[in-house]
């Protein structure tokens, strides 16, 4: 590795993984700043990081109320050391041993952004259907195409949680979307700068909204209206 990496894991209410995942993550053989931020969880997971993980991590930072992944992101950014970003969930779905493949681009200078694209690896993809639904398959399938269409873009998995960016595109982008709004927001505004998107296949275990799997119908609605007010609004990036 030739650059440091910092890895945000917005989190809230994840008390059965997030200990896992800051494990998976320490293991990783690459020099790295972690920065958590917790989204006014009750379900004791702030607890467990304050008791527990607080030294498995380089910064802690907490909301007073619950706001969403896009204002976990926000609140972290000016808190950013190193020339590489990774965002981490906090569940178990990614696999942290997909950083180096993550990273590879960025280090080979093709591009400065890679996304991590679960339909990359097929194989992988097609055996989690008993743990996702066909329809959010599908779903994903369509909002990616739009988001492809509305930003002159070709990805295969344009709201994958896995988004690496270098440190100068990122502080290029005024984040606004406090929600799950801000996968389609930054993706467009990826666009609007002229960044091109590399993407690399990656691990993907999908769960159920039973096993705590947050998104709904609702934020795809959300999301095609997020693609098309930063494409056409004037100032696109802000």
């Amino acid at each position: 590795m030739e650059k440091k990496i910092t890895i945000i894991i917005p989190c809230y209410n994840e008390i059965h993984t997030i200990e896992k995942v800051i494990k998976k993550i320490r293991k990783i053989d690459i020099e790295k700043q972690i920065i958590l931020v917790d989204d006014n969880s009750n379900d004791g997971s702030r607890e467990l990081i304050q008791e527990k993980l607080i030294n498995d991590v380089d910064l802690f930072l907490k909301h007073d109320r619950n706001y969403g992944k896009g204002k976990c992101i926000i609140t972290a950014k000016p808190f950013i050391l190193n020339e590489l970003i990774i965002i981490q969930d906090a569940d178990l779905e990614y696999n942290p041993e997909n950083y180096h493949d993550l990273v590879e681009p960025i280090l080979n200078k093709r591009t400065n952004v890679v996304y991590g694209s679960r339909v990359l690896k097929r194989e992988n993809y097609k055996k989690q259907i008993n743990f996702i639904s066909s329809f959010r398959i599908f779903g994903n399938f369509v909002l990616t195409k739009i988001s492809n269409l509305i930003n002159n873009q070709n990805l295969t998995d344009a709201h994958t949680c896995y988004k690496v960016f270098t440190k100068n595109v990122f502080d290029n982008i005024v984040l606004k979307e406090e929600g799950f709004n801000f996968c389609p927001e930054i993706t467009t505004k990826i666009a609007n700068l002229g960044e091109r998107i590399e993407e690399v296949p990656i691990d993907y275990y999908g769960r159920s909204k039973n096993e705590g799997k947050k998104i709904r119908f609702w934020h795809a609605i959300q999301a095609v209206y997020t693609l098309f007010k930063y494409r056409l609004i004037n100032d696109r990036n802000k």
